[in-house]
């Protein structure tokens, strides 16, 4: 497994993994394996990607926290340009870390990826002034399949770096915003999400 280092059971989770790949650079730039199968099979990791994926979000921008219901997909995570703090949140019923979060930075600059196994919820803040982001996903898109939770909720206390508010109550951004004073900016959608609390109550 000579092209990436992974940790595995990242954050204490069962699973979720951390990829740095080796890079091999001079003065005319540098080169790197972004996506091994080989040695993520040698690692332990067997899964097959059908679909790879790309958004372009500008700084202050949070999207999430989303998962998958009927269809959970496992995602190989990682930005292309800028930097994000990147977060999983474990949803597994029976999960000895169900509702524990990891975060991590992902930049154009550590090149770092996360492996987040199917049965999580996924989202990332955009801490540059514009982040491309780009993962690799094992199911396709299902129609009306996409779950979420709030990204604030409470319960789950994800502590999002840089970002100044206090809980209103909901999910909305209203009065939150960056240290540097960019507002926060969600989906309409994601503004109207419920705690996991209250999802597990319906």
């Amino acid at each position: 497994m000579g092209q990436v280092s992974i940790e595995k059971n990242y954050g204490g989770i069962e699973g979720l993994c951390l990829i740095t790949p080796a890079i091999h650079g001079d003065d005319r730039g540098y080169f790197m394996e972004t996506y091994n199968r080989r040695d993520l099979e040698e690692a332990g990791i067997c899964e097959e990607f059908v679909q790879d994926n790309q958004s372009r979000s500008t700084k202050g921008v949070l999207r999430g926290l989303h998962f998958q219901k009927e269809y959970p997909q496992c995602k190989l995570v990682r930005v292309t340009r800028g930097e994000v703090f990147d977060v999983a949140v474990d949803l597994r019923e029976g999960s000895a870390t169900y509702g524990k979060w990891c975060g991590e930075i992902l930049s154009e600059e550590n090149r770092r990826q996360l492996l987040i196994p199917r049965g999580f919820a996924h989202g990332f803040l955009v801490l540059s002034d514009v982040a491309e982001f780009s993962y690799k996903v094992t199911d396709f898109w299902h129609p009306n399949d996409e779950g979420g939770i709030a990204w604030n909720d409470p319960a789950i206390g994800i502590l999002w770096p840089k970002v100044k508010g206090t809980y209103p109550g909901n999910a909305s951004a209203a009065g939150y915003a960056l240290e540097d004073g960019t507002r926060l900016l969600l989906s309409e959608k994601d503004q109207v999400l419920m705690t996991l609390q209250d999802i597990k109550l319906i």
